[in-house]
């Protein structure tokens, strides 16, 4: 049961110029709507949220980056303590934002503010049991809802960094490319070959038409 524990305590956490560093990761997965093929593939795109404890409101996992990981290792471990999930981690990070917390300023640092790394997290597994599941409960959504319900402003950023980079994410690309793409060449050809009984006029102009000629009885 060690491995379902959460961290606790600030031994180990890192500040910079009393600020402390934190870090935090934007879970998502890309889902298919069968019923809705018109849709964009940015609209198929939802995020995980949780629930602060003691709250009803919703944020994305996050916590102190502590000395002994790295700020990468940091956003994963929230994820799976707070959110019960693991994945692929972006390298890239969302950005960085500077704010203070508004409900427990005394314990962020010592002046009350903290600057928070964000970055995107493509989940590929779900837990059912998790270290924090006893305080915290989590929902998916689709990225419009998500900014009606976050709480933070500098969060609510932070999800628009993470759109602006999941625009440029090939696989949300591919998807984009693929509802609007004419039919494949193989079908293009396919209504271009002449008929069967037509003759062709040997050609070496490779744009040449096709010409069909009267079949000739033989003799």
């Amino acid at each position: 049961m060690s491995s379902l524990l959460a961290r606790t305590g600030r031994e180990r956490q890192r500040y910079d110029n009393y600020f402390r560093l934190v870090s935090g990761c934007i879970p998502y997965r890309l889902t298919i709507d069968d019923e809705d093929q018109s849709s964009d593939a940015k609209s198929r795109i939802e995020v995980l949220m949780v629930s602060s404890p003691n709250r009803n409101d919703l944020v994305f996992p996050k916590g102190g980056w502590e000395d002994d990981e790295s700020i990468e290792e940091a956003a994963g471990r929230e994820a799976f303590e707070e959110a019960g999930v693991r994945g692929i981690l972006k390298e890239v990070p969302l950005g960085v934002w500077e704010f203070r917390s508004k409900s427990r300023e005394d314990l962020c640092s010592l002046e009350g503010g903290c600057r928070g790394h964000m970055f995107a997290l493509e989940v590929t597994e779900e837990l059912d049991t998790w270290p924090e599941q006893a305080n915290r409960h989590r929902r998916w959504l689709h990225v419009k809802e998500a900014f009606e319900l976050c709480r933070y402003e500098w969060m609510q950023r932070a999800l628009e960094a993470f759109l602006a980079v999941m625009s440029d994410e090939p696989r949300v690309k591919e998807e984009a490319v693929a509802e609007s793409q004419p039919p494949p060449v193989a079908e293009q050809q396919q209504l271009m070959q002449p008929p069967t009984n037509c003759l062709l006029k040997p050609s070496s102009d490779l744009n040449a038409l096709y010409f069909p000629l009267k079949r000739v009885p033989l003799a």
